[in-house]
């Protein structure tokens, strides 16, 4: 039997939503210019629809339950959905601005993205930014995100991708250790040198080096070091930079070091290896025109970044 929907429950749901965000009902009710009693027992007719309780209620206060967050999260993003599809067809959405939340790795975030965001946000003023500098999974409905970057294609079909570069990768050191201890010729010559070691705090296994066979095909050289960081990748650059080791990194990172001089690239032959990196946004969220208007910002300035750095990158088309 088809179970047919009530219009009236899209208002009921939007009251449900307003009292989870704001943590009262009395704030809900002022906000939607309706009484707290009318708030309460909109909500009551939905827990007795679904059989479950939304809210523990005391005398001062309200917090959601462990099937009301669910639910609140299910809603607040059918309600975007409706929204965002309303605004589309009144052209509204003809117009970038609002709210962007964009979630993204530590490394890419502080180096390839926030060099570029002043020009996005004089270019979109309409548009506010709140960024999430982090290297932990997502999940686009509970954390809220518009889109997130990330390294290798994701397999979650419930993800559109967009493809913004492969970063290319070098193995770096400081003209101090390599004026102590020489300069690697080819990848055997790498167990007479310090390799400075980036554990992954994903699965807790050492970051396999990449480098290019005779065939140009991609290999990866695993090793063993005495020398090794967790967590935090850039203290590897930092280690490399006071001259502890050798280590492999993006060109986007080392750059500033090597116009500085304080890292030189070495098995350029071999090294020329790369990492993808995609945009992601849930397959079933309309695509907003601030959304649009940052990935394509984005692909274009990290374009012209790559470029300027030798660098081929390449685009993809939104699927």
């Amino acid at each position: 039997m088809t179970r047919t929907f009530d219009p009236v429950q899209v208002g009921s749901i939007e009251l449900f939503c307003r009292a989870a965000e704001l943590g009262s009902f009395t704030a809900a009710a002022e906000a939607m210019g309706i009484t707290p009693a009318a708030v309460s027992r909109s909500i009551s007719r939905i827990e007795a629809r679904l059989g479950v309780r939304l809210f523990v209620r005391t005398t001062r206060s309200i917090r959601l339950t462990s099937d009301g967050e669910v639910y609140r999260a299910e809603c607040q993003q059918a309600l975007d959905q409706i929204a965002e599809a309303e605004r589309a067809i009144t052209g509204q959405q003809r117009e970038a601005k609002g709210l962007l939340r964009i979630s993204v790795g530590t490394v890419y975030g502080r180096h390839r993205l926030v060099p570029l965001l002043p020009r996005f946000t004089a270019a979109y003023p309409g548009i506010e930014i709140e960024l999430n500098l982090s290297n932990r999974n997502i999940d686009f409905v509970e954390d809220g995100y518009d889109l997130a970057i990330r390294m290798g294609e994701p397999r979650d079909s419930r993800l559109v991708t967009r493809k913004l570069e492969d970063a290319w990768l070098g193995v770096f050191a400081s003209p101090d250790y390599l004026k102590r201890k020489g300069t690697p010729k080819s990848v055997a010559d790498l167990g007479d040198h310090e390799l400075i070691q980036f554990v992954l705090p994903s699965t807790g296994r050492p970051m396999a080096w990449i480098f290019k066979d005779s065939e140009g095909r991609d290999v990866d050289f695993g090793f063993e070091s005495r020398q090794r960081v967790t967590d935090d990748v850039l203290g590897c650059v930092a280690w490399a930079r006071a001259g502890g080791g050798l280590f492999q990194i993006y060109h986007f990172v080392a750059q500033e070091a090597v116009r500085s001089g304080q890292l030189v690239e070495v098995l350029k032959q071999v090294g020329a290896r790369a990492r993808p990196f995609y945009i992601l946004y849930p397959q079933n969220r309309h695509l907003s025109a601030r959304v649009r208007a940052f990935a394509d910002f984005l692909v274009g300035s990290v374009q012209l970044a790559g470029a300027a750095e030798g660098a081929t990158t390449v685009s993809g088309a939104i699927l």
